[in-house]
């Protein structure tokens, strides 16, 4: 009797080892790591979006390989140290070896040498800076690069606004707009342009207006803000209270902007992913889903987040597994349509693709929209 007592227990434990395991292998968990509060929030949640849409998608339509694809995310708060936290317990306590995110390039590049030594599939939706995928082959991209972007901005200044000089208002403390500003200039210049003034300033500054007088005695027909959409919008407020009625240009990280300004930003472009007033279907019919679920338009965090679910889709559907290295190598030969373009990766696992200038303007009703300007591809 006692011995069949025993052997129930075992064979209940068993049975409920087995059907733990069953479990885990109808589910594909991708861990997500996003600023879902803090200062650049915006970003995080509408990448958080975009993510739960694709996924939402999918899972209708079967899943990946028959299983369901579940995402666990993480709000890493806009901070490195909570990023490497949510790292630690998505890999250590989840089991997740494949991870999106982070969103910006400081709290991204704070778990890239974590993720390849242990051999986790880290893709970055909107982690610009070049200097995040020398970790190693498990780190991908689902967007350009910082110098591409700056060479956009510089080529699109002078050949589409015909700008023959420029000038540059930029944080000296934050590698994103150190190295637009850097490749910018490299690219303006190329194309014939000269650079009349380049003003700094620091990470956490209110007052630009130093910097804005010397940049207004210079009269350039172009001034570029590389820098995120809250630093912009105040900016922008003193630059044209200062008088200066210039063309802006900026880059991605001014998706955002549009709540969080006014009319100081109209004659205002940047760089960005995609359009959402593109013609292509696959955007409109993004766009329309997104809509119809969130009511309202997604910025290019959320078609990148989107984008990043269906680029691991395809590489797990092409691996024949879940598996993190063999998800990483079937990553690397990605040559697929996406919401933001079509897109390969080259040798340090960066995609390949063009990039769009947008421009904001009034609507009808008096609200910032942003319309599709140019495609620029240096």
């Amino acid at each position: 009797m006692k011995k069949s007592v025993i052997g129930s227990f075992v064979m209940a434990a068993l049975l409920a080892l087995t059907s733990c395991g069953a479990k885990e292998t109808n589910e594909i968990k991708i861990g997500g790591i996003f600023p879902l509060s803090g200062a650049v929030a915006v970003y995080g949640v509408e990448c958080k979006n975009g993510i739960d849409l694709a996924i939402e998608e999918i899972n209708a339509a079967g899943g990946i390989n028959g299983k369901n694809v579940v995402l666990i995310s993480e709000d890493d708060e806009g901070n490195p140290d909570k990023t490497v936290n949510a790292y630690q317990k998505l890999t250590s306590k989840d089991g997740a070896k494949i991870i999106i995110g982070s969103l910006t390039s400081g709290c991204t590049q704070a778990i890239t040498n974590r993720a390849q030594a242990q051999k986790v599939v880290q893709i970055a939706p909107a982690a610009t800076a070049p200097a995040i995928t020398d970790a190693g082959d498990y780190i991908f991209r689902a967007c350009f690069i910082d110098p591409f972007q700056g060479r956009v901005g510089g080529k699109f200044s002078a050949e589409t606004l015909n700008a023959k000089t420029a000038a540059i208002l930029y944080d000296t403390g934050n590698d994103y707009s150190v190295g637009l500003t850097e490749n910018f200039e490299a690219a303006f210049t190329q194309a014939g342009g000269k650079i009349v003034a380049k003003e700094a300033y620091t990470t956490n500054d209110k007052d630009f207006n130093a910097q804005l007088t010397k940049i207004k005695s210079a009269n350039p027909d172009v001034v570029y803000l590389p820098d995120y959409y809250n630093v912009v919008a105040l900016i922008a407020k003193q630059l044209r209270a200062q008088g200066i009625e210039a063309p802006i240009v900026g880059a991605d990280g001014w998706d955002g902007i549009l709540g969080n300004s006014s009319a100081e930003v109209l004659n205002g472009f940047y760089s960005n992913h995609y359009a959402t007033d593109s013609t292509d279907p696959a955007v409109q019919a993004f766009v329309k889903k997104f809509n119809d679920k969130y009511s309202k338009d997604p910025n290019s965090f959320a078609a990148l987040g989107y984008d990043s679910v269906y680029i691991l889709k395809d590489a797990i559907i092409k691996a024949g597994s879940d598996d993190a290295t063999a998800v990483k190598e079937a990553l690397k030969a990605t040559n697929g349509d996406y919401v933001t373009g079509h897109l390969t990766f080259d040798e340090k696992r960066n995609p390949i693709k063009s990039a769009v200038m947008l421009e904001i303007v009034k609507d009808d009703d008096g609200t910032l929209k942003t319309v599709y300007k140019t495609t620029v591809n240096p």
